[in-house]
C-alpha cells in the first residue's frame, strides 16, 4: 500500500521512510503541509498518510481538515504524528479529521500496529465500495433482464406456434427453429443473470476478466466453481 509521510525534519523523515519501506510500503515523502495536501489530492494519491502535527505552510490538523472537505471517492486514513500530549490537543486533531495519532517519540511496533489498522480499514472500505458498485451493476442488469423476459417469451411462443403449423420439409422450418433456439438461449441467459448473488470471475482474452455467469448465478458453489 502507498503511504504518504509528511515531516519537515529531514532526519525524522528519512528514518520514517526507511522503516516503512522495510515493512513493504510504497512510500512518498513531503516536507510541509501544503505539499502533503497536494500529494493527497493527486489522482494516484496514497490512501494512508502519516502527518506531522507541526509543519510549515499548513499543520497536520489543517491538512486533515482540508482533505475531509474534498469529495474523494477513495477512502483515506490519516495518522497524526505529534509531541503534544494534552487531551484537548488530541481532541482537536481528531475533530479536524485525523483517524488516529501517534505520540513522539514513537515506538516502532506501535507505529507498525497503527499502520496495519489503517491499511486494514482502507482495504475493508475498498472492498465495500466494490461490492456496492457490483450490487448497482447487478440491480441494473436484473432490471434490464426483467424487461427483456416478456418480449423474449413472446418471440419464443410465436416461433413455437409457427413451427407447429409448418412442415419440416419447408426450407424455412430449420431457419425458424434455429431462431427459436437462439431466442431461448438469450432467455436462459437473462434468467441466470437475475440469479447472480455473488462475484465470480473468469479469464477473458489476454489479461481481462469477466463475470462467470454460470458460477455466479448458483446459490451455492459447485465443484466447477
Amino acid at each position: 500500500m502507498k503511504v504518504l509521510i509528511a515531516e519537515d525534519d529531514l532526519t525524522s523523515r528519512t528514518i520514517l521512510k526507511a522503516i516503512l519501506t522495510k515493512w513493504g510500503y510504497d512510500v512518498e515523502v513531503t516536507a510541509d503541509g501544503k505539499s502533503a495536501l497536494s500529494a493527497m489530492l493527486k489522482p494516484d494519491a496514497p490512501q494512508l498518510a502519516v502527518l506531522d502535527w507541526m509543519m510549515p505552510e499548513m499543520d497536520g490538523p489543517a491538512v486533515c481538515q482540508e482533505l475531509r472537505k474534498q469529495q474523494r471517492q477513495e477512502p483515506v486514513y490519516l495518522i497524526l504524528l505529534t509531541s503534544k500530549d494534552d487531551q484537548q490537543d488530541i481532541v482537536h486533531g481528531l475533530e479536524a479529521g485525523a483517524d488516529d495519532y501517534i505520540s513522539k517519540p514513537y515506538d516502532t511496533e506501535e507505529l507498525r500496529a497503527r499502520l496495519y489498522v489503517g491499511k486494514r480499514m482502507i482495504t475493508l472500505q475498498n472492498e465495500l465500495r466494490e461490492r456496492e458498485k457490483l450490487q448497482g451493476v447487478l440491480e441494473m442488469a436484473g432490471a434490464v433482464c426483467h424487461e427483456l423476459n416478456q418480449p423474449l417469451q413472446s418471440l419464443s411462443g410465436y416461433s413455437e406456434l409457427l413451427l407447429m403449423d409448418m412442415n419440416e420439409n419447408n426450407i424455412r422450418y430449420q431457419t425458424l427453429k434455429k431462431m427459436k433456439l437462439q431466442v431461448d438461449r438469450v432467455g436462459e441467459l437473462t434468467r441466470k443473470i437475475m440469479k447472480i448473488t455473488r462475484y465470480q470471475s473468469k479469464p477473458y482474452l489476454s489479461k481481462s476478466r469477466i463475470i462467470d455467469i454460470e458460477c455466479a448465478s448458483q446459490t451455492q458453489k459447485g465443484d466447477r466453481c
